[in-house]
Formats: C-alpha cells, structure tokens, sequence
C-alpha cells in the first residue's frame, strides 16, 4: 500500500493511507541511511510504501519526491534537514516587529524555494501593531516582493474579521507555512481551520521573540485536496548545497540579466568589469536590499537571521 507521510517525531511516522486510514509506522531498517546528507531521510509529505503486518505498519520505500523544502541543519554540521516534499508552494509568515522578520531572512527562504521552483508566498501579520510609517514600508515590502513574483498579503491573524484571501491562496494545494517563532503561524491557522486547534504562545516582551510551540513539522488535510504542512518556528535559515555561481539564478530579476554580463554565467556580481546585474541595481531596475542579500549568501556573512 502507498501512503502520504503526515507527521514524523524522528522514531514514528503517521502515515495516511491510500484508503484513508492513518498508519503509525516505524522506518525499515534498510532506509535507515547513515551515510546520507541529510538528517531526516523520510520528511512529511513524501510518498511511501507500506508493509501492513498485524498492527504494526513499517516504510520500506521512499517515492522519488517532485521536489522539497530544506535548510541547513542546526543539530548536524554538513547535513540537511529536509522540512517537507512534495509541496505546490510555500508560505512565509513574516512581522515587521514583535519580532522583526528581516529581509534578508525572507530572502534566503525565498531562495531556498526558488531553487526547485516552488512558488512563494509571503504574509505580513499583525497589521494592527504598526504604525502609518510602518504601514508604508510593509507597502512597499508588497511591491518588492510582488515584483518578482511573490504573492503577498497583509493581514491580522489576530482582529480581521475576513481571512479568506489567505484561505483562498491555500485551496487545492499542499502548502509548506514558515517563519520566526512568535510571527502568528499558530494563530493564523487556528483562526482559518478552527479544527486543528494548534497551540499558541505569546512573544516574550523581554527578548520580542516568540516560543516554540510546534516541535516538529506536521501535515493536516483540510479537504481531499488541501494540505497544509505547519512547521516549528525557525530562528534562523541557512543555505545548503549551492554553489556561488548558481545563487543568482534563484533571484528572478537576476537570473535574465546572467547572461548580458562580461563573464556570462561565471560572473559574480561583485566586482567584475560590466557586470548587467550591478548595472541594474545602478538604475534601479534591481532592488539595493535584495543585491545586498544575494551578496551576503554568495559572501557567507550573512547571519541568517
């Protein structure tokens, strides 16, 4: 039998069933794959086989994924944690304050994304915190993003009355939510899905950061066709497995221009002579926060935050 995984607490796996049962399982030993660069060979969302013998359930064989969602692990120096696979796009919730949600760590989310083509989305919450000023910049933070591509909304998880534009951006698709501890992902899904109930804890006014309240990534179907994958609060995002050279490819408004520099697909983007991408931050045509952020991953001094 085929099974989509659900939930995974590192030992057990839930996995829901082609006919619709749910399976708690444990990993064959075979899969066990210490040599991987990974730290979680099965992930939530990957497609499974099963071995149903009595009560027991056991995987013995991962599907090849379309595609996943990872990050550097924070437990494991050289590995990657895979937060989920096969999804049809990802969801950033990201604060201005209360705590911030920088640029710079909406970009590398975005890069992560990009690099296997997965369509983003980026939601501002808690609209009703911010001031007129602070009105202004999430603006033009939407027009930014929504430049490249990138659906935005600005909502209050906490006080709209109407969430269905974000309700809407989810119906039909599996669809990995992201971001800080603290930035509402709890809330938010609470409030569109009242059933899931997931737990919710407030931002410390000492540190302006959020506390974990999801531990491990866990996927819930809302209908036969609407998944949506919550994760644990993420304090920092880093990238994993790319080459200098690649990472403009995973800006849109770069990855055209690659080719109209000096150096073609060797340049990059720093100090090199007739350089189209520093021309067009030049002329404005690129935003200076998102070179910025391209140059701190291709540099490594970023702080991934």
């Amino acid at each position: 039998m085929e099974g989509r995984v659900m939930k995974s607490t590192g030992s057990w796996y839930e996995v829901l069933g082609e006919n619709q049962r749910l399976y708690q399982c444990r990993l064959q030993g075979k899969l066990r794959l210490e040599e991987t660069k990974e730290s979680n060979p099965v992930a939530v969302g990957d497609m499974v086989v099963l071995v149903i013998e009595g009560n027991d359930a056991s995987i013995t064989e991962v599907k090849p994924r379309d595609n996943h969602i990872l990050r550097q692990s924070v437990k494991k120096t050289g590995h990657r944690h895979v937060l989920a696979a096969n999804v049809d796009q990802v969801m950033l919730i990201a604060t201005l304050k209360h705590p911030r949600t920088s640029n710079g760590f909406i970009d590398r989310f975005l890069v992560t994304a990009e690099a296997f083509r997965i369509p983003q989305l980026v939601i501002f919450n808690k609209k009703d915190m911010l001031t007129e000023e602070e009105l202004h910049e999430v603006d033009q933070l939407q027009n930014l993003y929504g430049s490249v591509g990138v659906g935005t909304e600005l909502i209050s998880a906490k006080e709209d009355e109407s969430l269905e534009a974000v309700r809407e951006l989810l119906k039909n698709k599996t669809t990995l939510v992201a971001g800080h501890s603290g930035v509402g992902k709890s809330t938010l899904l609470n409030r569109l899905f009242p059933h899931l109930q997931r737990a919710v804890n407030e931002v410390s006014d000492a540190t302006l950061k959020g506390t974990h309240t999801t531990t491990f990534a866990e996927m819930f179907m809302i209908d036969s066709r609407t998944f949506v994958i919550d994760t644990p609060g993420v304090k920092e995002w880093g990238l994993f497995d790319m080459e200098p050279q690649e990472i403009a490819d995973y800006f849109p408004e770069m990855r055209d221009l690659r080719l109209e520099c000096k150096f073609g697909s060797r340049c990059l983007h720093l100090q090199e002579p007739r350089c189209a991408v520093r021309q067009a931050v030049e002329d404005g045509r690129i935003h200076a926060s998102r070179y910025q952020s391209y140059v701190n991953m291709v540099t490594g001094k970023d702080n991934r935050k």
